[in-house]
C-alpha cells in the first residue's frame, strides 16, 4: 500500500482521555478512533492487525475440529429467560420495544440449534466457533478496548455426550489457546479462575502481566501456582484452638469500630480477634466470619451461598435487625441470620468478637461451642507474601489482562433450553457443553502493552498490519523515488506486505517519526546518501539496529529476515 493512497491519521499528542499505553498507542497510530464511550471505529490499519489475530485463531480452531458459524447478534429476549440470565447487571444491552438483547455472548443461541438437531449420541461431540461483534453494558468503560460496550470475540462451544468428553474439549481449546498466544507473540501465562455469571464446574484465564490490567491475580513464581484473585488460595495456617476454654464474657470497649482499634485497645495482635462482615443473599442475612484483618472475597462469598444476589447490608438495616451498629457486631446469640465462617477459624476458640450491643464486645468465644455455624468456606482475599498453597513460596499479587477464558458449561444452558440427546441405552440425557472465547482486540491491546517504546509501537511480524515499511527520504530524487518504487514492487510480487512512504508533502524527519510510531518489524530506508553506494539502510524496528545493504540483495535479506522463527515461537 501506498502511504499516500491509504487512510492513516497519526496524531502526534497523546489523546488526554488515553490513560494506557495500548490506549494511546492505537489512537496515535490511526488504528481507531472513538465513536462514545466504550465504542471504537477500526481504521485500515487495525483492522489488517485484527484480521491477522482471527486467521490465526481460525486456523488453530479448525486444527481441533471446530465449524466456523456465524450466529445473530440480537436475541430474542425469551431464550435469555429461559437460562436465567437476562438480568444478570450490566450483561445485557436491551431493545425493549422488540424484546430483543444484544448478545455478549451465545450459549443460547448454541443451546437452541441443538435442541433442534442433536438427536443422539452419535451426533456427538461437536466444537462450533465464531468470529462476531459482541456487547456489553459496561457501566464505566475505559482503558480503551480492554474495557468496553462492543468488542469482536472469537467464542467456541463444545458439545458432548460424557463429562470425559467435556474434559478432553476442554484440554483441545486449553492447548489451541496456547498455540494461538504463542504464535501471536504474547508472554502469556494460565490461571485458575471463577466462573461467574457463565457458571459451569470448571474454569481457566489466560492473562498478560500488566500495571494496568484490570484483573489481579496471585503467582509462584517458585512452582508455577497462578489463580485469578477471585478463586486463589494461599497455605496461610488456621488460627486453631488454644488449650485453655474459658466462658464467654462481655467487655466494654467504647469506641472501638475496627479490629485495628480493637487490638490497639486490648494491646494484642488480631489473631484471635473475629471480624463479622454483614450481607444480604436475596432477603437473607447473612454473617461473615473473618480472621482479624482478613479480607472478604465476594466472588468466594457468591459461590459459597449459591444462587441468588449477594450484596452488603447497609448501616440502618443492620441497626434494625441487630440493634447494633457495624464493629460492634458478632455471631454469639445473633438470631434471624445465616451465620458463615471462612477455614481459618474452623473450630478456633478463644476468639473476641462483637457483643451485638454498642461499645461492647465478648472474649472467650468457642465457634464449636457458642455459634451455630452454617459451614466454613474459603472467603479470604490472598495477600502478597502469603504462602504458595502448593510449595510455600511467596505469592506475588499482581495486575493482568485477561486475553481468552474457557468454562465447564456442563448441562446448565442444555437443561433450561431443552438441548437433549438419546444415549446408548436409549435413554434422553442432557447435552455437556463448554465455553471458549478470545478478544481480538485484547490479542492487539495486550501485544502493544508488551511491546512498545517512547516512539511507538513494536509490531512482531505475526500481527504486523504490514511486515515491511519502505521510506523515501525524497520524493524530489529521481533515483530515491525510482529505486524505492522497484524495491516496493518486487516486494509486493514477493508476497510481503508493504506499506511505502511516498508522500512528497512531508519532510523525511516526519516520515521517520511516523514510521516508528507505526512500528512495522522492518523499515527500508532510500535515501540518496546510500545510493551513492548503491545500498539502501534496513532498520529492525524491534532493535533499532541499522544495517547498510545493497540494492539487488534487499529482497534476498528480506526474505530470510522473515522467514526467522519469532522468540516466543
Amino acid at each position: 500500500m501506498r502511504f499516500s493512497k491509504t487512510f492513516i491519521p497519526t496524531l502526534k499528542e497523546i489523546p488526554s482521555d488515553a490513560s494506557i499505553p495500548s490506549h494511546q498507542l492505537m489512537l496515535r497510530a490511526g488504528l481507531m478512533r472513538q465513536l462514545t464511550a466504550g465504542v471504537y471505529a477500526y481504521l485500515p490499519l487495525g483492522y489488517r492487525a485484527m484480521l491477522k489475530a482471527a486467521q490465526i485463531l481460525r486456523e488453530e480452531m479448525n486444527a481441533i475440529g471446530g465449524q466456523e458459524f456465524h450466529f445473530p447478534a440480537l436475541n430474542p429476549e425469551s431464550l435469555w429467560i429461559q437460562t436465567n440470565r437476562r438480568h444478570i447487571p450490566n450483561l445485557i444491552l436491551s431493545i425493549k420495544e422488540r424484546d430483543l438483547v444484544l448478545a455478549p455472548t451465545h450459549e443460547e443461541v448454541v443451546g437452541w440449534i441443538a435442541s433442534m438437531h442433536i438427536q443422539s449420541y452419535k451426533d456427538l461431540p461437536q466444537i462450533w466457533y465464531q468470529i462476531q461483534t459482541k456487547f456489553r453494558n459496561e457501566p464505566r468503560p475505559r482503558s480503551g478496548v480492554l474495557r468496553g460496550r462492543q468488542f469482536i470475540m472469537k467464542d467456541s462451544y463444545s458439545l458432548d455426550a460424557t463429562w470425559e468428553g467435556l474434559d478432553e474439549r476442554y484440554q483441545m481449546h486449553a492447548e489451541a489457546y496456547r498455540r494461538v498466544f504463542t504464535r501471536c507473540g504474547l508472554d502469556f501465562f494460565v490461571v485458575g479462575a471463577s466462573s461467574g455469571a457463565m457458571g459451569g464446574s470448571g474454569s481457566q484465564e489466560f492473562m498478560v502481566d500488566s500495571e494496568n490490567g484490570e484483573d489481579t491475580v496471585a503467582r509462584c513464581k517458585q512452582c508455577g501456582y497462578a489463580a485469578n484473585l477471585e478463586v486463589a488460595t494461599s497455605g496461610l495456617k488456621g488460627i486453631g484452638r488454644i488449650g485453655e476454654n474459658k466462658p464467654v464474657e462481655e467487655f466494654s470497649t467504647p469506641n472501638v469500630r475496627t479490629i485495628d482499634e480493637l487490638a490497639a485497645f486490648l494491646k494484642t495482635s488480631d489473631e484471635r480477634l473475629a471480624k463479622s462482615v454483614v450481607y444480604r443473599h436475596g432477603d437473607t442475612p447473612v454473617l461473615i466470619l473473618l480472621a482479624g484483618n482478613d479480607q472478604l472475597n465476594e466472588s468466594k462469598l457468591t459461590a459459597a451461598l449459591g444462587e441468588g444476589p449477594v450484596r452488603p447490608m447497609d448501616a440502618g438495616d443492620l441497626r434494625n435487625l441487630t440493634g447494633a451498629d457495624g464493629g460492634s457486631i458478632g455471631p454469639v446469640g445473633l438470631k434471624g441470620f445465616r451465620i458463615v465462617a471462612d477455614k481459618r477459624l474452623e473450630g478456633a476458640n478463644g476468639l473476641i468478637s462483637g457483643a451485638n450491643r454498642n461499645d461492647r464486645h465478648l472474649k472467650n468465644i468457642d465457634l464449636t461451642r457458642d455459634v451455630r455455624l452454617d459451614g466454613y468456606f474459603d472467603l479470604r482475599t490472598v495477600a502478597s507474601g502469603e504462602p504458595c498453597p502448593q510449595c510455600e513460596a511467596p505469592l506475588t499479587v499482581t495486575n493482568a489482562i485477561e486475553i481468552g477464558h474457557i468454562f465447564k458449561l456442563g448441562t446448565k444452558y442444555s437443561e433450561a433450553l431443552g438441548a437433549t440427546f438419546l444415549d446408548e441405552n436409549g435413554r434422553t440425557q442432557p447435552i455437556i457443553m463448554g465455553s471458549y472465547g478470545i478478544g481480538i482486540e485484547r490479542i492487539i491491546a495486550c501485544h502493544i502493552e508488551q511491546s512498545h517504546d517512547e516512539h511507538g509501537i513494536i509490531w512482531n511480524k505475526a500481527l504486523a498490519p504490514f511486515a515491511v515499511h519502505i521510506i523515501a527520504a525524497s520524493m524530489n530524487n529521481k533515483e530515491t523515488v525510482l529505486t524505492a518504487n522497484q524495491l516496493y514492487r518486487a516486494f509486493s510480487e514477493a508476497g510481503i506486505e508493504t506499506l511505502f512512504d511516498d508522500r512528497s508533502s512531508v519532510t523525511a524527519g516526519v516520515k521517520f517519526k511516523d514510521a516508528d510510531l507505526l512500528g512495522m518489524p522492518f523499515q527500508i530506508i532510500v535515501g540518496e546518501r546510500g545510493l551513492r553506494e548503491k545500498k539502501v539502510e534496513m532498520k529492525r524496528r524491534a532493535t533499532g539496529e541499522r544495517t547498510q545493504v545493497p540494492v539487488d540483495d534487499v529482497l534476498m535479506t528480506l526474505k530470510s529476515l522473515l522467514a526467522e522463527k519469532p522468540a516466543l515461537s
